[in-house]
């Protein structure tokens, strides 16, 4: 549910309601001794805070990974007795083509190659003052705003010059400089002055230019009892997979069923929207998957071209690639030109490749109904690829390993921190086809080798990317900022 603040103007930021979510449920999973620790932290937080807010404010409340980690943190951080908040900012599409060439960009690429000149500027700051200043009714000194990535930067000075304690949160980049991160940063660094602290997923993201000892590195986690990645049977896999279309359907198979992050039942009624050539699948059939957004940097054609050059000939396997349906990821605007270069090389593929390949719409109007099905995707696949050609981080690939499924990924970004020797598969080029093309059909054929990465996957993710850890680390630079 969503609210909008109070404040003058077209562009106002709106606070996303978000359910109290327990951190008792981490106690059986955790074990005894990180769980005392968890609530210890927890408490030593609240402590801290007491009689502060803290404002979490992004672009979207839905689409992506960090709408997703937005609304399990805020549950949690709930939980522990702090008053904490969710917004997200208003804004065009002339905005968000703006912010899109500047996420690009922090990868290390041009995108559209469209200018970030003193016309861009202007416009990004205005849109941004106009949020700031809806925000500032709601926003006391001492309080501590959270503004994550390029979107938000330009409310950073407003809301520090009302006595607000602000952090930037950048959630993507790149190993090492070029002209195009250089470029970005000229636009951004401006508005970041103001911002006492910086927090990103890999130290290698934060430019040359910014003091050290202000920069903090947290590294995102995934929820495990989110309807994402709650565990779910293998007939709710079946059933919810049919129910989407991506199964063969069977007469009389009731919904497939999961909890809602609130513990009341939900049940995947809704379908996407499958481009294929061929019946659907049967429930035996292996299965490779890649979830991500339509997006050049996710390189959902070279995922789709390499599997066609080794998988078909070697192995009796399909390939889902899943994203959502373009026109509800509001801070996107490349989505529907990626998805139809996608369809462009899936017509072109041969026609025994193109009868293995689909391309996969989920419905996003229920956003707990849209990770559920995530869920049974990822659960129901023999092998999930990540093949992205760059990454700020690329949490889908810990949530893949998370359900025990073998991963293929790129050697890129913040998948290098995900997958450790033994856990998964690393490709050292992501460019370089003929050699994912193999590595995928060898590994298909090897069912050994899959569950052995499935289980020591699962183990690593557990050690190292729960939300225990992410709220730690928060904690901790609540600490360092004093009181």
């Amino acid at each position: 549910m969503e609210t909008t603040a109070g404040g003058p103007g077209r562009y106002s930021v709106r606070q996303i309601e978000v359910p109290v979510r327990q951190l008792s449920r981490f106690g059986p999973l955790l074990g005894a001794d990180r769980y005392a620790e968890l609530l210890r932290v927890a408490a030593s937080a609240a402590m801290r805070l007491e009689g502060r807010t803290v404002v979490n404010v992004n672009s979207t409340a839905s689409g992506g990974g960090v709408a997703e980690m937005l609304d399990m943190l805020v549950g949690y951080v709930r939980d522990a007795g702090i008053d904490v908040r969710w917004d997200v900012l208003a804004a065009d599409a002339e905005f968000f083509s703006i912010t899109k060439r500047l996420h690009n960009r922090l990868h290390g690429v041009p995108g559209d190659a469209g200018d970030l000149e003193a016309t861009e500027a202007r416009h990004y700051a205005a849109v941004t003052a106009a949020n700031a200043t809806s925000a500032l009714g709601q926003v006391r000194p001492g309080d501590v705003v959270l503004l994550h990535d390029p979107q938000t930067a330009g409310m950073a000075a407003a809301l520090s010059d009302a006595g607000a304690r602000v952090v930037w949160r950048c959630h993507v980049g790149r190993d090492g400089a070029n002209r195009w991160t250089d470029g970005a940063w000229s636009f951004l660094r401006p508005h970041l002055s103001a911002c006492e602290a910086y927090v990103f997923s890999r130290l290698e993201y934060a430019p040359r230019w910014m003091d050290p000892s202000r920069v903090h590195v947290i590294p995102p986690s995934i929820d495990p009892f989110s309807p994402k990645n709650q565990e779910l049977s293998d007939d709710a896999v079946v059933r919810i997979l049919r129910g989407i279309g991506l199964l063969a359907d069977q007469e009389g198979s009731p919904p497939g069923a999961f909890v809602r992050s609130d513990g009341s039942p939900g049940r995947v009624v809704a379908r996407a929207a499958i481009l294929r050539d061929g019946p659907p699948l049967q429930p035996g059939d292996p299965l490779v998957v890649q979830v991500s957004r339509w997006d050049h940097l996710k390189d959902m054609v070279g995922v789709m071209e390499g599997f066609a050059r080794a998988v078909p000939s070697r192995v009796d396997a399909h390939l889902a690639l899943v994203g959502p349906q373009m026109d509800l990821v509001a801070d996107d605007p490349e989505g529907a030109a990626v998805f139809a270069e996608c369809v462009e090389a899936w017509q072109a593929l041969p026609d025994e490749s193109r009868h293995r390949v689909q391309l996969v719409c989920l419905p996003m109007e229920d956003v707990e109904e849209n990770a559920a099905m995530v869920n049974a995707l990822q659960r129901h696949a023999t092998v999930i690829v990540q093949k992205s050609l760059r990454e700020g981080f690329g949490l889908t690939v810990a949530e893949a390993m998370w359900k025990g499924r073998a991963v293929i990924a790129s050697r890129v970004g913040g998948i290098i921190d995900q997958v450790a020797p033994g856990t998964g598969i690393l490709l050292e080029d992501p460019g370089d086809l003929d050699a994912f093309a193999t590595t995928l059909a060898d590994l298909l054929v090897d069912p050994e080798a899959i569950a052995r990465l499935g289980h020591r996957a699962h183990q690593h993710v557990l050690a190292e990317f729960v939300t225990d850890v992410h709220l730690e680390r928060y904690a901790a630079l609540i600490e360092w900022m004093g009181p």
